[in-house]
């Protein structure tokens, strides 16, 4: 398992849920200065500075509840706030799109050009804001300079790593469904044509060489796909042509249609009760991230706003063919208790002296319910 695969993810996943906030936020005629509000304060957050060397330092990828959770915070540092129901959906929908990135990504090293063209989107939102672009710009030189230096191998390990992540999710996006890019059971359709990967041969020819290295023969095999040559290599420094648009923001104006998600029918749900070995790891990790998540605290006199991403809540209780993302305002306290309760599942699972485990787990939720 790659130990430098936890900021990529968080910044890709976190990525994609601007580009769903800013698509809806346009499409639901918001205000421009909430609509700028909530990206500043999200995009100033996630990009903090002393949150993104807690992030860029080497650790194990955790699982999909903390993640979820550290996410669900950095929505927080806005105006706005999600139930966790909303936030489940939401979750699926950016974990989806990051998944089906990763499988199309040509080259392990590639993933950084998916990474690149997050940022330079988020860059794009944040635009008049100086002050929060030189944060977006700051970790950008950041992850250059620690991944620009890591072999191949270490790519191909990462790549797995995000692989083994996202395995067991195959919730339906209905964008992927009615541009036949995912199936009816969730699993994406690959294509077998296109461009090769940058410096690869197009498949399809075999050569044969004598012991002294001259070519003495040449014959073709089919290749069950139509391959062309490879597309020029992408940029990767801070600002370039990243050639591959993967990563880009697919909730453009050629796709104004709201998008849901929702599990395949195919697919029995099963609820994994094992003793998660990581628990306290996940808490401290937690308990690290949240604490150097600063965020401007929202003034009393100011009040959040209430968003219905996708459809109604009334066609949600009529259980339609694709789920229901819906964002609303709920207060601070009944988030801090939801924190709470997760970071209590997360010890669940572990066999502590009874008095050892109580001061640690009393000493992690105290910090939790200070933020």
């Amino acid at each position: 398992m790659s130990e430098r695969t936890l900021p990529l993810v968080f910044i890709n996943l976190g990525g994609e849920m601007l580009y769903i906030l800013d698509q809806r936020l346009h499409a639901l005629n918001t205000s421009d200065d909430n609509s700028e509000k909530v990206m500043n304060d999200i995009v100033g957050t996630m990009f903090g500075k002393d949150f993104m060397d807690e992030l860029l330092k080497p650790q194990q990828l955790y699982s999909h509840r903390t993640m979820k959770t550290v996410l669900t915070r950095l929505a927080h540092a806005s105006i706005m706030r999600l139930n966790p129901a909303s936030m489940d959906r939401l979750y699926e929908l950016m974990v989806m799109a990051f998944k089906y990135q990763v499988l199309l990504c040509p080259r392990p090293k590639d993933l950084l050009l998916i990474t690149y063209n997050h940022i330079d989107t988020i860059r794009e939102f944040v635009k008049d804001t100086p002050v929060v672009g030189n944060k977006v710009d700051e970790t950008h030189r950041k992850i250059i300079e620690i991944y620009s230096s890591l072999p191949e191998g270490e790519f191909q390990l990462l790549r797995q790593t995000l692989l083994i992540f996202f395995q067991d999710m195959h919730i339906r996006v209905s964008l992927f469904l009615k541009n036949q890019l995912q199936n009816p059971n969730g699993r994406f359709a690959l294509s077998t044509s296109g461009p090769v990967p940058y410096g690869m041969d197009v498949p399809g020819l075999i050569r044969t060489f004598d012991r002294k290295g001259r070519e003495v023969r040449r014959s073709e095999f089919p290749t069950g796909g139509s391959y062309t040559s490879p597309i020029r290599k992408g940029c990767f420094e801070l600002h370039g042509d990243r050639v591959i648009r993967l990563g880009m923001n697919m909730y453009t104006v050629n796709h104004p249609e709201e998008t849901h998600t929702s599990k395949a029918h195919s697919v029995k749900v099963i609820t994994d009760d094992t003793p998660n070995l990581l628990a306290k790891e996940e808490l401290n990790l937690l308990a690290r991230l949240m604490g150097s998540m600063k965020a401007d605290d929202m003034p009393k006199t100011e009040t959040g706003f209430q968003i219905n991403l996708f459809t109604t809540d009334q066609e949600e209780e009529e259980e339609p063919l694709f789920g229901v993302i819906n964002i609303q305002a709920m207060q601070d306290e009944q988030a801090a208790t939801q924190l709470a309760q997760i970071a209590g599942q997360f010890a669940e699972g572990e066999e502590q002296p009874e008095n050892l485990s109580s001061s640690k787990g009393d000493d992690l939720l105290a910090m939790m319910d200070d933020l």
